[in-house]
């Protein structure tokens, strides 16, 4: 299948971070032309002043607690956990299939066509992904087995989830340390010697809460990041959440190691749990930072575009100075450093000729996005545009919105569905 965008603005986040007028050709699962593409097509899409961008790469999220959004909100954050570790643990496989699927839903129409997982029962997960079209990093949640509600040890359950989902199409297994207040330094060293040997992502929570890195020195006498750069742990597949809480010789560390961070700034001051990720240095000491909203029962959207805007307006109001995280960089957080974050920025977080048609049509006729041009376009998608600007998308040349109809999920079925397994779930806590 070839097809044709016809007469769009451009925002290409190639090297030069060209913004061009013209068309994009689809072949296949790849982008073959961009300008000027010719008449050789089987389809054509009119997006005369609309926009096409990338599709956006979350990398850090809980898809299947969709169905958790407002059910645990304005609670400190040691009642948060006590609430969500109650209804999590009481969840059926069907349940976190619906919740799945609703997750998906949103991001899909939103124009997130990558994202970054951190769960168990990932096998369940991985088919509301195939349903949905979508790509999804889906890293099995690993922890001591004196902590885990999971049957069988979590490293197994991981190697058999990634081995079993190796050669999918749209899914990349990978690793997921819970965090280093559940994880020993053998589940931290064979998490990330597995990592190394089949090259998969290795993503976990890092430094979210002070209590966490404080706990963690009383322990072990080193801070989080110090701890695990002593364990020999840190390398270029980390992918590292929240990541508020850190020094700057941890940030270096991170920089070392050629790790990525994840920045989930709503989440983070939902929480209340402070603290305000550096970061400006971790960009000058060489971290690839990446942009996450976290799970819906923290967040509580999965829409990367009100996620963006965040992260800008938290680092200006906190360092008072508004020249930090400018649009532009923001928009590479959300693109083409996302890909990096999994190892994939060959393929993904542009548009360029021979890369995955990963991208999405906002609607150039939406007033919050105008007036439009060049030079105000990456401003406006980073601070006024929002997810309803969001007209078609592909995800590896598939087409799984067009117009703002969904092709893939039943859209009506699975918002009803999530409302009965809430329904179950608040009866059963």
């Amino acid at each position: 299948m070839r097809t044709a965008i016809r007469d769009a603005w451009i925002v290409t986040q190639d090297a030069e971070r060209r913004i061009i007028r013209g068309d994009v050709l689809i072949d296949g699962e790849r982008i073959a032309a961009i300008g000027d593409v010719g008449n050789d097509t089987d389809r054509e899409i009119s997006a005369s002043g609309d926009i096409i961008i990338p599709g956006l790469i979350n990398t850090h999220c809980h898809v299947a607690m969709s169905v958790m959004k407002g059910s645990v909100d304005d609670l400190n954050f040691a009642d948060f956990l006590a609430k969500v570790f109650k209804v999590d643990s009481d969840r059926s496989d069907g349940d976190i299939l619906v919740g799945s699927r609703l997750g998906l839903l949103e991001m899909l129409m939103s124009g997130t066509t990558t994202f970054v997982d951190l769960y168990y029962s990932q096998d369940v997960i991985a088919e509301a992904v195939k349903e949905s079209g979508l790509r999804g990093v889906l890293c099995w949640a690993v922890l001591d087995e004196e902590f885990t509600t999971q049957s069988g040890k979590p490293m197994d359950n991981c190697r058999r989830f990634c081995e079993r989902h190796a050669d999918e199409r749209k899914i990349i297994p990978g690793v997921g340390p819970q965090g280093v207040y559940v994880c020993g330094e053998e589940t931290w060293r064979e998490a990330s010697g597995y990592s190394a040997d089949k090259g998969v992502p290795l993503t976990f929570h890092l430094s979210e809460t002070r209590g966490e890195v404080n706990e963690h020195h009383r322990k072990t006498g080193k801070r989080p990041v110090d701890w695990l750069d002593s364990i020999d742990v840190l390398h270029e597949r980390c992918l590292a959440a929240h990541s508020a809480w850190l020094t700057i010789n941890e940030v270096r560390a991170l920089g070392r190691a050629g790790a990525s961070v994840s920045s989930c700034p709503v989440s983070n001051m939902k929480l209340a749990t402070g603290g305000v990720a550096p970061v400006p240095e971790m960009l000058q000491h060489g971290v690839n930072v990446s942009i996450g909203t976290d799970g819906s029962s923290t967040n509580n959207s999965l829409d990367m575009f009100a996620e963006m805007k965040t992260l800008g307006l938290l680092q200006k109001s906190s360092r008072w100075d508004a020249t930090v995280t400018p649009a532009q960089q923001l928009l590479d957080m959300a693109t083409i450093n996302g890909a990096k974050a999994i190892g994939m920025e060959s393929s993904l977080g542009s548009i360029e000729v021979g890369k995955y048609a990963d991208l999405l049509i906002l609607d150039g006729s939406s007033p919050n996005l105008r007036p439009m041009l060049p030079h105000n376009m990456v401003s406006n998608i980073v601070y006024s545009g929002n997810a309803l600007n969001t007209k078609t998308v592909f995800c590896q040349g598939d087409m799984v919105m067009h117009d703002r109809k969904v092709l893939t999920l039943d859209a009506v079925k699975v918002m009803d569905e999530s409302e009965e397994v809430w329904s179950k779930l608040c009866s059963r806590a």
